[in-house]
């Protein structure tokens, strides 16, 4: 039988309406929520909202998605999910840290949100440093003194790039000027040469970093060394990555970098059942699932137990994972 929720705070959700198939089990809504500019976690809830209506008969998925208004959206999908507006969120594994605990953004908020539970972790989302070809910039450590976009406030690769001025010991006065737009606007700048670099991050390859890269006469700097390894280090949401040769124009051997991994995060309030089953159709039908959304090609099992997750494992997806072996 369907429970009763509240309306999702900050605007909407991805509905999947679940029906088990198991003997005995009864159907149960679960909403998933995803931020509204986040147009790569909107596809990979409908990813999994489709391997859920091929995994369950009579289930069935709508998406629709949550508006971040005055708090970053990964923020405001894990408040949904707190609140119990939404039984599982997609949010980067930064934000959940900062959430579970109670540090970064979320240090000065009144709520808490112990409650938070994980389920798995998905794709990584490297932080990316683009600069143009005539700037000299060749290396992180060639950003000192140039024209730098570093990304609206609250932005995700806004806060990503103020730790790593803070690592690199760097402030404003360390470059020639700071810019703070978004990521939308931020191209045409580079293209227009107000700024020599603009930070990102995100799932890749990335149209717009792609557009970026062939019309700006740009390309992809490797964000790594030995501060670097100290911040991922000291940051369990952090992971080093590469991407792949070939992702961008002019990329003839793959880009070391770091970066985030957006997480499914569940909450206390979510029954064991309906978390277990949740993981079942995901992790039973992966390589189906892998082949839904190029984001997901590498998936393994193992390490989306773990890999960017702060929260303790929801109950209903370690009974899964001790089922099948894996814990």
């Amino acid at each position: 039988m369907a429970m009763c929720k509240a309306p999702p705070i900050f605007g909407f959700a991805i509905v999947l309406s679940v029906a088990f198939a198991s003997a005995g089990a009864v159907a149960a809504d679960v909403v998933i929520g995803t931020g509204i500019t986040a147009a790569a976690h909107y596809r990979v809830g409908r990813t999994i909202c489709r391997q859920i209506e091929r995994s369950s008969r009579g289930a069935s998925c709508e998406v629709l998605r949550i508006e971040g208004r005055d708090a970053a959206e990964p923020l405001a999908v894990l408040t949904n999910v707190r609140n119990g507006a939404v039984e599982v969120g997609l949010a980067q594994s930064n934000w959940q840290n900062y959430a579970f605990e109670g540090t970064g953004p979320v240090r000065f908020m009144d709520v808490k949100f112990d409650t938070l539970r994980s389920l798995f972790s998905l794709y990584n989302e490297p932080f990316i440093l683009v600069a143009r070809r005539d700037s000299g910039i060749n290396t992180l450590d060639d950003l000192a003194g140039k024209r730098v976009n570093i990304g609206n406030p609250g932005s995700g690769p806004r806060v990503i790039m103020e730790m790593v001025m803070e690592t690199k010991g760097w402030t404003r006065k360390s470059f020639r000027l700071v810019d703070e737009l978004p990521q939308a606007e931020q191209s045409l700048a580079l293209c227009h040469n107000r700024v020599q670099a603009i930070v990102a991050s995100g799932s890749h390859p990335n149209p717009e970093i792609s557009k970026t890269v062939r019309l700006c006469d740009a390309k992809v700097i490797e964000v790594s060394g030995p501060d670097i390894d100290k911040l991922v280090a000291a940051n369990r949401f952090f992971s080093t990555t590469e991407i792949a040769a070939g992702t961008y124009a002019g990329m003839t051997s793959p880009v070391k970098t770091f970066g985030v991994t957006v997480t499914a995060v569940s909450s206390t309030d979510i029954d064991d059942d309906t978390a277990y089953e949740v993981v079942k159709t995901v992790f039973d039908n992966l390589n189906a699932f892998k082949g839904l959304h190029k984001g997901l090609g590498n998936l393994p099992p193992g390490r989306m137990m773990t890999d960017g997750l702060s929260a303790p494992l929801h109950p209903g997806a370690v009974r899964y994972f001790q089922e099948k072996g894996m814990m």
